[in-house]
């Protein structure tokens, strides 16, 4: 989104306009969605932290400062939300695990779903196999086109902590990449 039209819809989401609501939801709703897919490796939770997403938009939108980047807000609320969800599901299967039980009701990710093409596959399959910290750079970077000065700010790293992730990232995608693709015992692809 071009700064013109960004710090428009700032100054209109400040004054409680609704129909900027809309309009950041409809320029965002699906790169954000993408990115949260991307890092959390599943849908439903992707949907249900994009909604919560922009819950706290519509909470804050008022309160906004005039210099917001309300694309880089997005992404940064975004993932927050993801690292929280994840410290609570990390501490949640800590206690599973305490315990000897499995969920049985885990839904299938993104990337166990047979994706459209092999290409596809295997680049979501070398995605899905990166930590965490190196696979939101690259989706931020790579994939959301982000400048990798925002995606500093969206992360919380300086700017020179953000390009050693992404060169690291991109070199570890390409080691991904030239692993051939694990087999089940049932001769299924992993």
């Amino acid at each position: 989104m071009d700064p013109a039209t960004e710090r428009d819809l700032v100054d209109r989401l400040r004054r409680g306009d609704e129909d900027a609501f809309d309009s950041v939801y409809a320029a965002f709703r699906g790169p954000i969605y993408g990115f949260l897919a991307r890092l959390s490796g599943r849908r439903d939770l992707a949907e249900e932290l994009l909604q919560e997403t922009f819950v706290r938009l519509a909470a804050r939108a008022t309160t906004l400062r005039e210099d917001t980047r309300v694309g880089a807000w997005l992404y940064t609320v975004a993932r927050n939300l993801h690292v929280s969800h994840a410290r609570m599901t990390a501490l949640d299967a800590e206690r599973i695990d305490r315990a000897g039980l499995e969920d049985p009701t885990r839904p299938p990710t993104p990337f166990e779903e047979a994706a459209a093409s092999e290409t596809q596959r295997a680049l979501e399959r070398a995605l899905a196999s990166l930590p965490a910290s190196y696979r939101e750079v690259l989706l931020l970077v790579a994939v959301d086109k982000m400048e990798p000065g925002e995606a500093a700010q969206v992360v919380g790293v300086s700017p020179e902590t953000l390009r050693q992730r992404l060169s690291r990232a991109r070199t570890m995608m390409k080691e991904a990449l030239a692993q051939p693709p694990r087999r089940h015992a049932a001769g299924g692809i992993a």
